[in-house]
C-alpha cells in the first residue's frame, strides 16, 4: 500500500485569474486541512514552481500572457514530479482533454463543488505517492523493515537500541559509526520508523556505490541538457524524500566536491539541481552512517570539519559482533527461522555454535548471516555441524595442516597474510566482491586492485 502522504504536509498551488474563484479553492483547500498558495497569472505560477516544492497544481487554462498550457509544458519539463488539474470552462473540455495528454493529472469544469475538488486533490496525491513508492523500489524497503529484525539482548546493543529510541522522535541530525556489517543501515530504519516522519518516505543513498562524478545529480537532480545524456530534467533523492528522511550511508566516501553542497543543504534546506540556476528546498531529516573514523578523515584533509559537526549532532556507537557474541545464538535462530529458504527446518548443534561463538567475525553480522545461509544448504539432515563451515582464519583453519594457513604467526610477509586473508573472504562469500569488500572494510576499487596485484583466481 502507498504511503499517505499528512494533508498539511501537502503543498498545493492555486493558479487562475478570476479573483473570486481563486479565493473561493483557497478557501476550500486551507479548510480541507491543505496548505494552499494563490498566483494570478502564468508567469507568476513559473516563478512559483521554481521556488517551493509543490505537490499538486490548479492551474487555470485561459489566461493571458502565459495560458494554462504552456505553464502545464514547463511544469512537465521541468518539475515532473508534480500533479496538474487543469481548471476549464464548459466550453474549454477539449482543450483540457488536450493538456491531459500533455501530462496533466485531470480537469475540474467551473463551476465546481468541495466534493469534486477535494476527490480530484486526493486521488492526484494518491498517483504522485504511488510514483514516488516505485522510485524508492519500495520492495527493497519493506524486505529491509519486515524481514531484518532488531534482534539482540546484549549489553551492548541494548545501550544502542535506548539511545536511538530517544533521538527517533526529535528532528536532530544522527550519525550512525560502526564496522562493516554491524547493521548501521537498520539502526537507520529502526529510528526512521519511530520518528514523527514514518509516514513520509524514506530515502537511501550509498555513497560508496555511486561514482563521485554522479553523486551530485543524484543527490540533487539535473535539468535537461546539463550533460550529454540529460535528455529530461530528472528530480534528485532530496526532492524525493521531501518531508522525510535521507539516509546517507557510507558519508564517509562522499566527494570532497560534494561535501560544500551537502553542508549548505543541512543547513538551509536549499539546493540547486545540476545545470540549474534556481535555488529549490526540500524539508529533510539526515541520518548518516559510515565505516570511518571521520575525526581522522577531517585531520587528513579528506572530510569537511564543519560537515562533521552538522551531522553528528547525535553519534551512535555500534559495536562489532565480537563485542555482542551473547547475542549470535539469537541472531542465528532469526536467520534460520526467518531467512534461511530450505525445505526442511534446519537447526544447529552445540558443536557448531561453539564455533561460532570462538569466531572473531571480522565482517560482523553479514559475515554470520553469509556463514550460515551456506551451512544451511550444505548441511545434511537439517542439522549444522562445524564441518558445514567455511570461515576464513578461524582457529581451525589456522592451525590445521597443510596450506599456508599454518604459517600465520611465523616469519611470514605481511603481504603474504594479506593475500591469504583475501583469497579466504573472497572464497568464503563464493567470489561476491562487493561482499567481500564490505567485510575486509576496504572499496570495490581497492578490492579488484588487490585481486590484480596478486593474481587471485577463484575459478
Amino acid at each position: 500500500m502507498p504511503t499517505t502522504m499528512a494533508k498539511k504536509d501537502s503543498s498545493i498551488l492555486v493558479v487562475d485569474d478570476e479573483e473570486a474563484f481563486r479565493y473561493l479553492l483557497s478557501s476550500l483547500i486551507t479548510t480541507a486541512g491543505y496548505s494552499a498558495d494563490t498566483v494570478v497569472d502564468g508567469v507568476s505560477a513559473i516563478n512559483a514552481v521554481q521556488t517551493k516544492l509543490y505537490h499538486i497544481v490548479l492551474l487555470d487554462v485561459k489566461m493571458p500572457k502565459v495560458d494554462g498550457i504552456e505553464v502545464l509544458k514547463f511544469i512537465k519539463n521541468n518539475f515532473p514530479g508534480i500533479e496538474v488539474i487543469m481548471l476549464t470552462g464548459a466550453s474549454d473540455v477539449k482543450t483540457a482533454v488536450e493538456c491531459m495528454r500533455l501530462g496533466a493529472y485531470d480537469y475540474i469544469t467551473k463551476p465546481t463543488t468541495a466534493d469534486e475538488l477535494l476527490s480530484t486533490i486526493g486521488r492526484a496525491l494518491e498517483r504522485r505517492q504511488l510514483m514516488i513508492d516505485n522510485l524508492l523500489m519500495k520492495d527493497a524497503l519493506d524486505r529491509l523493515q519486515g524481514t531484518h529484525e532488531m534482534v539482540g539482548t546484549s549489553e551492548a546493543f541494548q545501550k544502542v537500541l535506548e539511545i536511538a529510541a530517544k533521538v527517533a522522535p526529535t528532528e536532530s541530525t544522527v550519525l550512525i559509526q560502526g564496522p562493516s556489517g554491524t547493521g548501521k543501515e537498520l539502526i537507520a530504519n529502526f529510528i526512521y520508523k519511530n520518528s514523527l516522519r514514518a509516514e513520509a518516505p524514506f530515502v537511501t543513498l550509498n555513497c560508496a556505490s555511486i561514482p563521485d562524478t554522479l553523486i551530485e545529480s543524484e543527490l540533487f537532480g539535473y535539468e535537461k541538457g546539463a550533460f550529454t545524456d540529460a535528455r529530461a530534467t530528472k528530480p534528485g533523492i532530496v526532492e524525493i524524500a521531501n518531508n522525510g528522511t535521507l539516509f546517507l550511508d557510507e558519508i564517509g566516501d562522499i566527494s570532497p566536491v560534494v561535501q560544500p553542497k551537502i553542508l549548505r543543504f543541512i543547513q538551509s534546506g536549499e539546493f540547486r539541481r545540476v545545470g540549474g540556476n534556481t535555488t529549490l528546498n526540500a524539508d529533510v531529516r539526515i541520518l548518516s552512517a559510515t565505516n570511518k573514523n571521520l575525526k581522522d578523515e577531517v585531520r587528513e584533509g579528506r572530510f569537511r570539519e564543519d560537515l562533521l559537526y552538522r551531522l553528528n549532532v547525535i553519534t551512535i556507537e555500534i559495536p562489532s559482533l565480537r563485542q555482542r557474541k551473547q547475542d549470535i545464538p539469537q541472531l542465528v535462530a532469526a536467520f534460520l527461522s526467518n531467512r534461511m529458504k530450505t525445505k526442511v527446518k534446519t537447526t544447529i548443534s552445540p558443536k557448531a555454535m561453539e564455533v561460532l561463538m570462538d569466531y572473531d567475525w571480522p565482517g560482523n553480522i553479514r559475515e554470520l548471516e553469509n556463514v550460515i545461509e551456506r551451512a544451511a544448504i550444505l548441511c545434511r539432515n537439517g542439522v549444522i555441524e562445524p564441518q558445514d563451515f567455511s570461515l576464513p582464519n578461524s582457529p581451525s583453519s589456522l592451525t590445521a595442516g597443510g596450506g599456508g594457513d599454518q604459517k600465520l604467526g611465523t616469519a611470514m610477509a605481511l603481504k603474504e597474510i594479506e593475500h591469504l586473508h583475501i583469497e579466504g573472504v573472497l572464497r568464503s562469500f563464493r567470489g561476491n566482491k562487493a561482499e567481500s569488500a564490505k567485510v575486509l572494510g576496504i572499496s570495490l576499487k581497492t578490492l579488484y586492485t588487490k585481486i590484480q596485484q596478486y593474481q587471485i583466481k577463484l575459478g
